[in-house]
């Protein structure tokens, strides 16, 4: 399986084909890894991509594997049977949640500018806006983070799995 991250701002397209597959199904694919460059605040994560509901959570870790926040993404996908290849676009505006609960929505600014200067169009703005809310929403009502984001952790031992 080859895997691609799509960014508009800044304009990138990044091969993550090496993060680990831990769980891969017809709704989810769940990835560990580490950083593509050294981060000081980040030592890696496990990111759970909900592709057909358009988001991508991942569980951030300090260097010492401390948990340190939540990481929502909002995405589109494409997917090549063939190939066996995804591309996961990101549509810019994302939801960081604290612990304590506390959130913060990140990337307003480049979601507008990505609009307004044809990188997206209105569908995908709608598409990151409805998406943004729905993960609000969850997280508003108790329903954050859905019960498989605690499945994983850092150094969780994978058996092999035939959908891999």
């Amino acid at each position: 399986m080859k895997m691609f991250r799509k960014r508009y701002i800044p304009e990138e397209i990044v091969d993550i084909s090496s993060d680990e597959v831990l769980e891969r199904n017809e709704n989810l694919i769940v990835t560990r890894w580490k950083p593509i460059k050294p981060r000081a605040d980040i030592g890696g994560g496990i990111s759970y991509t909900f592709y057909k509901k358009g988001y991508k959570i991942s569980k951030i870790f300090d260097n010492e594997g401390k948990f340190i926040y939540w990481y929502c993404d909002i995405i589109e996908y494409t997917y090549d049977k063939e190939k066996d290849e995804y591309i996961f676009i990101d549509l810019l505006v994302d939801l960081k949640i604290y612990p304590d609960g506390k959130m913060e929505v990140l990337d307003f600014p480049e979601l507008s500018e990505a609009f307004k200067s044809n990188m997206i169009t209105g569908e995908q703005l709608i598409h990151a806006i409805k998406s943004i809310n729905v993960l609000i929403e969850m997280v508003q009502n108790n329903y954050f983070p859905p019960e498989i984001c605690d499945k994983y952790n850092l150094d969780t031992e994978i058996v092999a799995n035939e959908n891999n």
